[in-house]
């Protein structure tokens, strides 16, 4: 029988399962370097392995292999869980036991690196040790305990379909709205321009900003929709203003082909207004297809339009990718602002932005300005522009 099916029924015939799940942590890398007979054999030398091991305790009838580099073992927990801080303790001891220990495979010494997640209350135990492993590889972590996991994601799923719809019926109401945030000179302390910024009004007239429902958005067809009304929102505002218009894109935004023409359809439109048009490329998004992006900010420039990078400074920021974006703006990143005052590390890090971006010709914009003091600094600093609280909330735009 199917290894997957017999884990099935063991688990289906307890009465309170509990699921050890192992997963080789490199097994990536190893479907990369070694051909399907050599992955099968270490496969199979770390399963008998683990049945040396798992077999001294807590008395698993089988360790189940279940490919990928994945293992499983159950049981009832009143046989292995009378003391779950001590159950905890002799699985971690367990996996460290097993932790860097070498198998010999035709000359090869493969040194064993797995993760371990184990389940030993609530229902759905092989769905929580899954996510779990899950959770480990996204967090690069050895070990994590997945008790309730498939039930707080089925939570989290039905979260995420009420967000979607109510996104579905804001955009259906015209509820989706820009507000605008100013952005001062620091020289002078006048606007010089604004960041139109996403919000939705839910049906009990409550202003949502997006933490609330961009990242589930991203994940639904709904998301380009909000997009193309911010895009109109913010176009339709540079006739009402003098001022420049700054308008956040991802490189989800820009890879995809029909948002893409929907801007440069608007730059067209509105083209007498497109020297006022700032686009904030986000720089926490994973990008896919760099020749795709460099090709948009090239046209897009061409129509008079300026390029500035987003949260500039920390996380995903680096040079190269300045050098293929070619950007008139730095946005600082808010995380060095806010603690500039106290942090010396934050200080030098903004000091450092600030000298390469004047030797680059390019201005430099702070966020998270929230006071006098702060503002102070960078303009000490010689940072070009500033933004947040200190100046303004982000507001209707009449």
């Amino acid at each position: 029988m199917n290894p997957k099916k017999q884990l099935d029924d063991a688990i289906e015939n307890a009465k309170e399962p509990i699921v050890i799940y192992f997963k080789l942590e490199d097994f990536n890398t190893l479907e990369e370097i070694y051909d399907n007979k050599t992955l099968e054999n270490i496969q199979q030398k770390v399963a008998k392995y683990l049945e040396l091991e798992i077999l001294k305790y807590c008395k698993f009838d089988k360790v189940y292999q279940l490919g990928n580099g994945e293992y499983a073992m159950t049981n009832e927990r009143s046989i292995c869980v009378e003391d779950e801080e001590l159950f905890i303790q002799k699985v971690e001891e367990l996996q460290q036991h097993i932790q860097g220990s070498i198998i010999n495979i035709d000359n090869i010494e493969y040194e064993i690196s797995i993760l371990a997640s184990i389940v030993y209350s609530g229902t759905q135990v092989l769905e929580s040790s899954k996510l779990g492993i899950r959770q480990l590889l996204q967090t690069k972590q050895n070990f994590i305990i997945a008790n309730y996991f498939a039930q707080i994601e089925y939570d989290k799923a039905k979260e995420n379909l009420k967000t979607i719809s109510m996104v579905k019926s804001a955009l259906e109401d015209g509820r989706v709205v820009s507000y605008f945030q100013p952005i001062i000179d620091n020289t002078t302390q006048e606007v010089i321009k604004y960041e139109s910024l996403v919000r939705l009004i839910d049906s009990n007239n409550k202003v949502l900003s997006p933490y609330f429902f961009l990242d589930v958005s991203k994940k639904s067809k709904y998301y380009p929709q909000i997009t193309y009304k911010v895009l109109a929102n913010s176009f339709e505002t540079l006739k009402n203003t003098t001022k420049e218009i700054s308008m956040n894109l991802s490189a989800l935004d820009i890879e995809k082909t029909t948002t893409r023409y929907k801007i440069l359809e608007l730059l067209n439109e509105y083209k007498e207004y497109a020297s006022r048009v700032v686009f904030e490329l986000l720089e926490d998004e994973a990008v896919k297809d760099f020749n795709t992006i460099t090709k948009f900010i090239q046209d897009v420039k061409e129509l008079g339009v300026q390029i500035a990078i987003d949260d500039f400074g920390s996380g995903y920021s680096n040079f190269e990718r300045l050098l293929d974006y070619q950007p008139d703006i730095l946005k600082i990143d808010g995380s060095l602002i806010k603690n500039i005052q106290t942090n010396k590390y934050s200080k030098s890090i903004v000091e450092t932005i600030v000298a390469f971006a004047k030797k680059q010709k390019l201005k430099t914009i702070a966020e998270y300005v929230e006071n006098e003091e702060i503002f102070n600094i960078l303009k000490e600093l010689g940072v070009d522009f500033s933004q947040g609280y200190y100046f303004g909330k982000p507001e209707k735009l009449d």
